[in-house]
């Protein structure tokens, strides 16, 4: 007999197991299944939080490096490579098992295995052992994330031509290495080895970094990146990469010659593609859009009737926050409330150093769409607790409505700006103007300060510029 579920849930990860635990909490008897072998699909494993744990090492490294310039003595500071990536891998194992707690806290069934579908509701799962058994589902949630993808006719090795999995693993510090694209991923990755001590070269097609982010903040992150030593060639095209013995050769063009780089490794950073390729979605009918993403309605239903869908795998940002909001949403749903996702106000972040986070619309959007708009800015420069810890880099800016003050966006690249613009999210998602956020009291000193004087400044009242 056939074990039967109200729903199942496919993929583990940020998206999966909120759901699974959700829809649990709400009374639905739940299974969750994961292929990897430990839950928190690629965010936990080799994503947000691995990349997370080498950017925050890296970055004390780099700063024990330079303690004696702010009267630190000590003696000298060495890599230890291997210990870093124990630790980091410790992070993850912790986390990792911390779902498997929830899941059996919340009553979840979690199997191990690559589930795909049998029918509309038959869930095979071939276990690592090549054992199949078949579940029944009344309902069933796809969650099952993305995967990079590289250039046309180039292939990963996960050697010398890697994606960020391979980045997050490296044994040895590369003495050089080549980055494809300027966008999160790769900016963070170059972050990590630049300062570990390797030669890091950014190879982006377009004009700027971070496509789509605020240009105004994007050509500032691009100073302060030139500044800490990584090196950027806009504007220019990747022809071809070939291996050789020792490492690679990455063949480019831009519109006044071609320009060769020899490297220890690549690491293209291009983006990433839906992982829908091993859940048979043919054969019961699942329709895809042109990107090979599950198409859905607003209640993140396919068309086929009692099969959703969140995350990655469908239309909007890959983020692992954005895939968190759609479990919880769809649970929600499925119990008959009224599960809601605010698109227009989901935060974005770079954990470089300084971080990058905004919300909301940015100059261009606002332009594009022909709306007037004030723009409150403040400097780090002249926040009290930046300058006190040698943090000054960066500002916030705010943009407002016109007329009504309406906080319509946020932009922040500085010290904790990832924590900062939950501030402005809040504010915004509850409708505030920019008056409400200048005249809530923030304390001193706190780089929350620079929010609220960004928020004078929208009218031209900030106090400390």
């Amino acid at each position: 007999m056939q074990e039967k579920f109200q729903v199942v849930v496919i993929g583990g990860g940020p998206g999966g197991y909120v759901c699974a635990i959700r829809l649990a909490q709400l009374g639905f008897k739940t299974a969750c299944i994961e292929s990897r072998g430990s839950l928190g699909g690629t965010c936990l494993n080799i994503g947000c939080i691995p990349s997370k744990n080498l950017l925050n090492f890296s970055e004390n490294f780099h700063k024990a490096k330079n303690f004696p310039k702010i009267g630190i003595e000590i003696g000298e500071v060495k890599l230890n490579l291997e210990k870093m990536m124990k630790n980091k891998d410790k992070a993850v194992n912790i986390l990792t098992k911390g779902v498997e707690f929830l899941f059996k806290k919340n009553k979840v069934t979690y199997f191990k295995g690559l589930g795909s579908f049998k029918s509309k509701n038959q869930i095979s799962i071939i276990d690592d052992q090549k054992k199949e058994i078949i579940i029944e589902a009344e309902k069933t949630v796809i969650c099952t994330g993305s995967e990079p993808v590289s250039l046309p006719g180039i292939n990963f090795d996960d050697k010398t031509i890697i994606s960020s999995t391979e980045a997050l693993s490296l044994k040895a510090v590369p003495k050089k290495m080549v980055i494809v694209g300027g966008g999160y991923i790769g900016l963070e990755m170059g972050s990590v080895w630049s300062r570990l001590g390797s030669e890091v070269h950014v190879v982006e097609f377009l004009d700027h970094i971070t496509p789509g982010m605020d240009r105004e903040i994007s050509t500032e992150f691009m100073k302060i990146l030139k500044k800490q030593g990584i090196n950027f060639h806009m504007q220019t095209k990747v022809e071809s990469i070939t291996k050789k013995k020792d490492g690679v050769t990455v063949i480019t063009s831009n519109k006044e010659k071609k320009v060769n780089f020899d490297a220890d490794v690549v690491l293209i950073s291009v983006g990433r593609k839906p992982n829908t390729k091993n859940l048979n979605l043919n054969s019961i009918g699942i329709k895809l859009d042109d990107n090979k993403r599950i198409l859905t309605d607003k209640s993140f239903q396919t068309n086929i009737k009692n099969i959703y869908a969140i995350g990655d795998v469908i239309k909007g940002p890959m983020l692992a926050h954005k895939a968190e909001e759609e479990g919880i949403a769809v649970a929600e749903i499925i119990a008959g409330q009224s599960g809601h996702v605010n698109y227009d106000l989901i935060p974005g972040v770079i954990y470089t150093f300084p971080e990058v986070a905004y919300v909301g619309k940015t100059e261009e959007n606002l332009n594009e769409l022909k709306k007037k708009y004030k723009v409150g800015k403040f400097t780090f420069m002249a926040n009290s607790r930046a300058k006190a810890i040698d943090e000054p880099e960066g500002f916030v800016k705010i943009l407002a409505d016109e007329k009504t003050d309406k906080v319509l966006g946020a932009h922040i690249i500085g010290p904790h700006a990832g924590e900062l613009i939950a501030e402005i999210g809040i504010a915004m998602e509850f409708g505030a103007s920019s008056e409400d956020i200048a005249r809530t009291c923030h304390a001193h000193p706190t780089f929350s300060e620079a929010v609220k004087e960004a928020a004078l400044s929208v009218d031209k009242r900030a106090i400390h510029s």
